[in-house]
């Protein structure tokens, strides 16, 4: 059921109308960011389709009518609450919209697309790595404007923003933004839990800029390098009795928070050719377990996940020094800790949108044979 529609006119903010006639890439767009090797897919981005299909989100469809394009938005977590289906209706040519991020994997979502101009607000994020949202930031094309329950509302209105990207998990923060008069539109990109689905959410910002051509070029990019890394380690896979295991995560205050085992990164796991130790459970996202029941289960595990957030390099002497019973798993001993450092990568941003970079990381690791010139991204093994 359809609780929420929202059509957004093509001027002013509101009671738009937008078109579903897509306008055409813009090919004089020149990047030097990180993402320079996109920049031959968004110059021949006119070869591609203007329309889009969602393959493998389950929080996004899109049906074209004869009244437009309409966009359907719905949290994909099964056990998230009170969730509404959100349904946009386009009918009109959208060029130079101008939106605010209020999280790191929408600022993303435009960086992927060469498309960091069109954000002229955002959150207060502690570490940007985007080069041109820090330039933005600098010459103030970009503006900061508080964070979800202390939004700077005069901020908000004068950076005069088409739409806010808001999200689910960021509880009661938005209540603020409603009164501005500018549309709110769910981001629930993060919570899918197949890799491709998570870095197909560029679409929904291809609808809405009018630059679906370029969407569909960076996306198809991004699924034929996922699939073919993903090929490559099931042919290794059929022919192994036993694979690899890994285990996640570690003790963050009361418990050890692991990744559940129908989340996003067991999916990763899978198609990285590993056993993932906890794949029995049902939980889609993280959760909290007693030490004693993970290390158990974990002890001998040959590989082992792990994140956080340090200035420093991190290393196994500093992970032994937070418990000094991590020193007796088989993946500490054998120096097969993977480990991401949020401080020092762009994952937040970045990391959704390159689930072939992410995967990748770990098939260097598990099976190094398979990508012999690769350097991982995100995930390292720990020294």
């Amino acid at each position: 059921m359809i609780n929420t529609i929202k059509k957004f006119p093509l001027l002013g903010l509101g009671g738009f109308l937008l078109s579903c006639t897509n306008v055409a890439t813009d090919n004089s767009v020149a990047y030097t960011g990180p993402f320079l090797q996109y920049d031959s897919l968004w110059a021949q981005s006119g070869s591609y389709s203007d329309k889009v299909e969602i393959k493998y989100a389950k929080g996004l469809k899109v049906d074209y009518r004869a009244d437009g394009i309409h966009v359907f938005i719905s949290n994909p977590d099964p056990k998230a609450r009170n969730s509404k289906t959100e349904e946009i209706v386009l009918s009109g040519k959208e060029t130079q919209k101008r939106f605010i991020c209020t999280t790191a994997l929408q600022l993303g979502n435009f960086e992927v697309l060469g498309m960091e101009n069109r954000i002229v607000g955002m959150n207060s994020l502690k570490n940007v790595f985007s080069p041109k949202i820090k330039e933005q930031l600098a010459n103030g094309s970009t503006v900061r404007v508080g964070k979800e329950g202390n939004f700077d509302l005069e901020a908000v209105i004068a950076s005069k923003p088409d739409y806010i990207f808001v999200s689910a998990s960021k509880y009661g923060g938005f209540e603020s933004l409603k009164d501005c008069g500018i549309p709110l539109i769910s981001h629930h990109g993060y919570r899918e839990t197949d890799p491709l689905g998570q870095a197909e959410w560029i679409k929904l910002i291809g609808l809405l800029t009018g630059e679906t051509r370029r969407a569909n070029a960076v996306f198809e990019d991004i699924e034929s390098k996922y699939n073919a890394t993903k090929a490559k380690v099931a042919a290794i896979k059929s022919k192994k009795k036993t694979l690899p295991t890994i285990l996640s995560g570690r003790q963050i205050r009361d418990g050890w928070y692991v990744m559940g085992g129908k989340s996003y990164m067991a999916r990763i796991f899978a198609d990285a050719g590993v056993d993932y130790i906890m794949k029995d459970m049902d939980e889609t996202g993280g959760t909290s377990l007693d030490f004693e029941s993970v290390y158990a289960k974990g002890i001998n595990a040959d590989y082992w996940q792990i994140d956080g957030t340090f200035d420093d390099v991190f290393t196994l002497s500093d992970l032994t020094t937070e418990d000094a019973r991590y020193g007796d798993i088989k993946a500490y001993k054998e120096q097969h800790v993977l480990f991401c450092n949020f401080a020092q990568t762009p994952y937040r941003e970045l990391g959704g949108l390159e689930p072939h970079r992410l995967l990748s990381d770990f098939v260097k690791a598990f099976y190094p044979e398979v990508l012999p010139n690769y350097t991982p991204k995100y995930y390292k093994l720990m020294k």
